[in-house]
């Protein structure tokens, strides 16, 4: 059959060969093959794709999109097809295209393309990366509401950064149920007046105390969070205990700070640094934030992480985009070595009979 199907590609008309890809087309929806069968079935009806208008292969991008077991090699051809006709359907629904795949599409294609993508059941946070920084508005939006889509802290960033001006991506993203704590209050304050209510009544358990400054916070913390407080006594035997188990490292203090647990995330600090739990503060609640990216930095903390410590010491957990990125660029440009040496350096100064590198640090 395989063979016949050849002969028409190399002597058939253009009806003869639209009629072998059908043909082709058909025994392979009705039969069930081995991975190396669906390849070969690829070889042909790829090469009778080739041959057709673009009507008929959209209708044949319509009757492969679906089935699991469409050839790889047929559907990414399909999926990188100039007309979106052709491509929407395997870039919406395939389940033959992996996220590698998706993400070139998404790279270099149009944003009708990006548009498809954005409407898939899933996306993983690679493709959503590439969708959220070079989709138009409408790709971001679809990506926002899209609730199978999931999102790295850059990507959540990068979105909450372009809502700023645009009132229903702000909605969508409030309304997602996987955004960050810190986010959606960052989402919060700079939406409109409106968004900002209908979020905050409809999101209360991300609200929080958004109104709360956490810079007066920080000027009472030997009165609120100090060691004669049952708060501190008790957030300080929790840490350590998680501390003493090996369970204390980024992602616990991470999600200390995404859950504003203030107390949690200086003593963790603390443990993990080897500085005083008030050195730890001050970086924690300093404006510059410099000792906070170095100590982030010594630790080797993601940026994500140390985002979220930046948003915790801000007034108001509010940062403005512009000051984020520049954040983020101070904190690339800082060497773990050379954080570790300055905060050795500074220890040996508050605790003259412990110099030397930290243990936690040295790990």
């Amino acid at each position: 059959m395989l063979r016949d199907l050849e002969d028409a590609i190399a002597r058939g008309t253009a009806d003869s060969r639209e009629r072998a890809l059908w043909h082709a087309t058909d025994l392979l929806l009705a039969g069930r093959y081995c991975e190396d069968e669906i390849a070969t079935f690829g070889e042909v009806i790829g090469r009778l794709a080739d041959e057709i208008e673009t009507e008929a292969r959209a209708k044949l991008a319509d009757r492969l999109a679906r089935i699991e077991y469409s050839p790889a090699s047929v559907i990414r051809k399909l999926a990188f097809d100039d007309e979106i006709y052709v491509a929407g359907p395997v870039l919406r629904d395939s389940e033959r295209l992996d996220d590698a795949t998706l993400v070139e599409n998404a790279s270099t294609k149009s944003q009708e393309h990006l548009l498809a993508i954005a409407e898939r059941k899933t996306l993983s946070p690679a493709v959503t990366d590439v969708l959220a920084s070079r989709g138009n508005r409408a790709v971001a939006t679809a990506v926002a509401r899209n609730h199978g889509a999931q999102f790295s802290g850059q990507g959540f960033l990068h979105m909450v950064q372009r809502a700023e001006n645009d009132s229903i991506l702000a909605e969508h993203l409030g309304r997602r149920l996987d955004i960050p704590r810190h986010l959606f209050q960052q989402l919060i304050a700079k939406a409109s007046d409106d968004v900002g209510k209908r979020l905050a009544g409809e999101r209360p358990e991300l609200l929080g105390e958004i109104h709360s400054s956490v810079a007066t916070i920080a000027g009472d913390l030997q009165s609120k969070f100090g060691p004669g407080s049952r708060n501190y006594f008790v957030a300080k035997r929790t840490v350590s205990i998680q501390h003493r188990l090996g369970n204390l490292h980024e992602m616990a203090i991470a999600g200390y700070a995404v859950a504003h647990k203030v107390e949690e995330v200086m003593i963790g600090l603390a443990l993990l640094s080897g500085l005083p739990p008030d050195v730890v503060e001050r970086a924690l609640f300093d404006r510059d934030r410099e000792m906070l990216l170095m100590l982030a930095r010594a630790l080797d903390f993601s940026w994500d992480t140390t985002m979220a410590l930046a948003f915790l010491g801000a007034r108001d957990q509010r940062i403005t985009a512009g000051e984020l990125q520049d954040l983020e660029r101070d904190y690339a440009k800082i060497k773990v070595q050379t954080s570790r040496s300055v905060l050795e350096f500074y220890q040996s100064r508050k605790n003259p009979a412990r110099s030397g590198t930290p243990r936690a640090l040295a790990h």
